[in-house]
């Protein structure tokens, strides 16, 4: 792990070095992407087994019902009742996004709406063993009123993941494709024989599927997210009041996820960043993904010494991550500010990692795409349409500005269009 002192004057160009090499699209990446899919693209299913047999050892592409049924008997009740109340929580938290018409009547009897409708297909791309990822991308598209959502998960082993598939059975999901990776992405945003196009597409996934989503998307093929979604990412704000073995357990978490994971420590006090290391250290010990945990914290793990206050809020706004935990004792006064991050949690007990289960929104912007976008909501699968009805009266008098306007603007096709609505009076 890095450990960087926010006071010395090359702070940021330092902080950037760690944090860029994450945000990199590197050149091998990209053609490796490009020739995915375009060999989806000419020769579809063909080319989906072949990766699917390279790639994950599995040539079924489509799961039987059988299949999904004995899987789903499998499961622990324990894990199933889990799985229920996890959905309720996420369903009850989002049915208040759920945005509203707006129609609106001026003095000159000019009628103008704001429709909402819902998109009409999206898939859910889940990693294969993260039944919470496929609650958080589908109950906003529920509630937003998709009529058709897919399951796209790779097989693990051969195996289809049970949880992942009681989930899809509680949701309502009847569609599902055991797929992976870029040629997943190309299949699903281009349709092929066997595998039927979406509108969009939604979920976490690798470098590889990261890069292939906003590929398609450039191509106009399907929409995705509108915030960058990309490895995990935790800033812990801690102080002399903060237990050690806290901050360290929710930077663990979270590098747990994927080697390009990101935890960041800031605060003042040096005796803590110590400490928080040794724990780091000793946690890491008996953590089955400690492989990735580690190489991750190696990477891309950054102990910052902050001197002031106002520091903390600077350098978190500056990296404006996916998670931040706020652990200080006077936390208070910081919630008056402007925080910019994807989910921000408030005292000790307020884990990132429970968060991660409901029932707000796990799904969140990275890679400091916090900065402009939001994490995923009913509102990613909704459509505004603005509908235009004007009067008699009412062209005659809005005429007259957008008259002029558009032959300042040059544009004489537009100037000719309103003065034959407007002389129709």
């Amino acid at each position: 792990m890095k450990t960087l002192n926010a006071q010395t004057t090359n702070f940021f160009s330092e902080l950037d070095k760690i944090i860029s090499k994450r945000n990199k699209i590197d050149k091998s990446t990209l053609k490796t992407v490009q020739k995915i899919i375009n060999n989806v693209r000419k020769k579809k299913d063909k080319a989906l087994v072949y990766y699917e047999k390279r790639f994950n050892n599995n040539s079924k592409i489509i799961p039987t019902k059988k299949e999904i049924d004995i899987a789903i008997k499998s499961l622990d009740p324990k894990i199933k009742k889990a799985i229920d109340e996890t959905y309720a929580g996420v369903k009850e938290w989002h049915k208040k996004q759920m945005p509203k018409d707006i129609y609106f009547k001026d003095k000159f009897n000019n009628k103008f709406y704001y429709k909402n409708k819902s998109i009409n297909s999206i898939c859910c791309y889940v990693p294969g063993n993260l039944p919470s990822t496929l609650i958080m991308c589908a109950t906003p598209a529920i509630i937003a009123g998709v009529k058709r959502i897919v399951l796209c998960t790779p097989r693990i082993n051969g195996k289809l993941n049970s949880a992942v598939y009681y989930a899809a059975s509680i949701l309502g999901i009847k569609e599902s494709y055991s797929l992976s990776g870029a040629s997943a992405i190309m299949a699903l945003a281009n349709g092929t024989t066997k595998v039927k196009r979406v509108n969009k597409i939604v979920g976490p996934g690798s470098k590889w599927v990261a890069l292939s989503k906003k590929l398609v998307f450039l191509e106009g093929l399907c929409g995705i997210e509108s915030a960058n979604m990309g490895p995990s990412e935790i800033v812990c704000w801690a102080d002399s009041s903060t237990s050690p073995d806290i901050v360290a357990s929710s930077m663990i978490a979270q590098s747990e996820h994927d080697p390009g994971s990101l935890a960041i420590l800031l605060s003042k006090d040096k005796k803590l960043i110590k400490k928080v290391k040794l724990s780091i250290s000793n946690q890491l010990k008996d953590l089955p993904r400690r492989k990735i945990a580690s190489k991750s914290l190696k990477d891309n793990g950054i102990l910052i010494y902050v001197k002031k206050d106002k520091d903390i809020l600077n350098v978190s706004n500056y990296l404006a991550p996916e998670h931040i935990e706020i652990l200080l004792k006077n936390f208070k006064k910081y919630l008056k500010k402007n925080i910019v991050a994807g989910s921000v949690c408030i005292g000790p007990y307020s884990s990132m990692s429970l968060s991660d289960y409901g029932p707000t929104q796990h799904t969140l912007s990275t890679h400091g795409s916090a900065k402009f976008s939001s994490g995923l909501g009913v509102k990613d699968f909704i459509t505004q349409t603005s509908y235009n009805h004007l009067s008699k009266k009412g062209v005659a008098k809005l005429g007259k500005s957008g008259y002029l306007l558009s032959k300042y603007e040059n544009l004489l096709g537009h100037s000719r269009s309103i003065k034959k609505r407007m002389e129709n009076n």
